[in-house]
């Protein structure tokens, strides 16, 4: 009988194989398998909810880091000004940066304590101001029923108001800490955004396919030019309130809150649709307390100033930057507001803008080719 051959193995004789060498890879899995479309769906049920849950928790951060954006976006109108004029971007960006900081310390050096002063002078004079409200005879009757000056009165003089607000002594010094806290996160992150804005954008714009990345970089500089004009524009628009108020004040005679109240005015210019009217009634009704023949130079001016603001001075400085129906404004500003207050009142515009803009480049001109 003849001896059956020996398989030989596939290397030659003598032939050692390369330890580098890992073999040719299998064939892939099968995507339609059950176990694998089961598995990979439930992961990403897992990871969705993990990146939720983390998301809510972390929220506070997020919104610091957004409203960051938000400001650098705004300054950086002004960083692309200079270097319209030859500079280079980081010497530009430093010329901000030093600008910014120096507006701050100014601040809070100059202006701050005349605002501290006279928002005291306005709490010492709030009773006086309560005692007039009580010659009244409507409000005579309410308050001889359910004694409301006199709660009013013992809540402002008792000293502690704002403590109460706050949860008392210490939860009252933990907000301050906490708001200087945050408002030093916002000034940092706002220098590092400004700084490394460029480089951000590019770094985003390479995850763009090749074939789309010159339009996805056309479509993010256009959303980001229209978030800094909007957020410059409500700068000057808001100045531009608090200063016209300011010599207002001074003029008819409310010189001694006339700082505090400007700022009142500025600072709830910012608020869409509600801020303006908001600052106008604080104004007038403190007026009305000091002055009667004060009060009404202030409904006057106040209605007047409006008009010239919706009409005149906001379209003006926020044609290049927002083009949103006031429909779309209105249903912005209450959905940001309902989801984030303030802070999503002020964002929703300029997002609604970006959205606007996105749907008629992208989903409009998708649809009119078809």
């Amino acid at each position: 009988m003849t001896r059956p051959e020996l398989s030989e193995p596939d290397d030659e004789v003598g032939v050692v194989a390369d330890p580098d060498d890992l073999g040719e890879p299998g064939p892939p899995l099968d995507h339609k398998a059950p176990f694998y479309v089961g598995f990979i769906g439930a992961t990403g049920a897992l990871v969705a909810f993990f990146l939720l849950s983390n998301i809510a928790a972390i929220g506070g951060t997020l919104m610091l880091i957004v409203v960051s954006f938000f400001i650098a976006a705004g300054l950086n109108p002004s960083v692309e000004w200079i270097e319209g004029r030859g500079v280079r971007r980081r010497y530009a960006v430093a010329v901000v940066i030093v600008a910014v900081l120096f507006a701050v310390v100014l601040f809070l050096v100059a202006i701050v304590p005349v605002i501290t002063d006279q928002v005291a002078k306005i709490t010492a004079n709030a009773p006086d101001w309560l005692d007039q409200l009580q010659q009244n005879r409507k409000i005579q009757e309410l308050d001889d029923e359910y004694q409301i000056i006199d709660k009013i009165k013992d809540y402002v003089t008792a000293g502690d108001f704002l403590s109460a607000i706050f949860g008392g002594a210490l939860g009252f010094g933990l907000a301050v800490l906490g708001a200087l806290f945050n408002g030093f996160i916002v000034l940092v992150l706002t220098l590092y955004f400004l700084s490394s804005l460029q480089t951000t954008k590019e770094a985003l714009y390479k995850l763009a396919p090749a074939s789309r990345r010159d339009r996805v970089t056309r479509l993010g500089d256009r959303i980001i030019r229209s978030v800094g004009g909007y957020v410059s524009g409500a700068f000057v628009v808001a100045m531009c309130a608090g200063i016209s108020s300011l010599v207002f004040l001074f003029v008819v005679g409310l010189g001694e809150y006339a700082v505090a109240l400007a700022f009142v005015v500025a600072l709830l210019d910012v608020i869409p649709m509600i801020g303006a009217t908001i600052g106008a009634v604080i104004v007038t009704a403190i007026a009305f307390a000091e002055d009667y023949r004060i009060g009404i130079a202030c409904v006057v001016f106040y209605l007047v100033y409006q008009q010239v603001e919706n009409y005149v001075i906001y379209p003006r400085v926020m044609s290049k930057s927002v083009d949103v129906p006031g429909a779309v404004t209105v249903i912005a500003a209450l959905t940001g507001a309902a989801l984030l207050g303030v802070v999503g009142a002020l964002l929703a515009i300029p997002t609604a803008a970006a959205i606007l803009m996105l749907t008629r480049e992208v989903f409009v001109r998708r649809q009119d080719a078809r």
